[in-house]
């Protein structure tokens, strides 16, 4: 699907929108080893608030930014204010529009970063790493044993 199918579905987005997209780094893991990868996506208004009350997070910076400014017509173009060496998210046109949904249900939500502007002083950790192909395998062991009398009417 194209950014210009997306946008023209979303009818209450427009490429003036406001929404925040930021810089994190994440972690491939490929036959054993972990190799560091900068990611672009999109920060949902809730997630904007967490990350400035302190919580540690991978993002290393986050800008404001119009929705057009990343979706133009046929193609995604990533703004000169992030690296060329970042890749952007999975889905990352869906996800840039249900973000500035969030920004436009919360007004509020846009005085945290200015529009056009870029802000660093984030808890940045990468205590948890964040992996991004990791496969979650679900064994019987793994299952909690509940106690007899948790199904029994008394």
């Amino acid at each position: 699907m194209t950014t210009t199918t997306l946008l023209s579905q979303a009818t209450d987005i427009s490429a003036n929108d406001y929404c925040v997209f930021g810089l994190a780094t994440c972690f491939f893991r490929e036959e054993g080893e972990v190799q560091e990868v900068k990611i672009i996506e999109p920060i949902p208004s809730a997630s904007l608030e967490a990350i400035l009350q302190g919580i540690p997070t991978s993002y290393e910076l986050a800008g404001a930014k119009t929705l057009g400014e990343f979706l133009q017509e046929e193609q995604i173009l990533i703004p000169s204010d992030f690296p060329e060496s970042a890749q952007l998210c999975d889905r990352f046109a869906e996800r840039a529009i249900a973000a500035t949904r969030t920004y436009k249900s919360r007004p509020e939500a846009t005085k945290h970063i200015e529009l056009g502007t870029i802000k660093q002083d984030f808890n940045y950790s990468l205590e948890r790493k964040r992996i991004l192909n990791v496969e979650n395998i679900v064994r019987t062991e793994d299952n909690v044993k509940q106690h007899s009398h948790t199904h029994k009417v008394l």
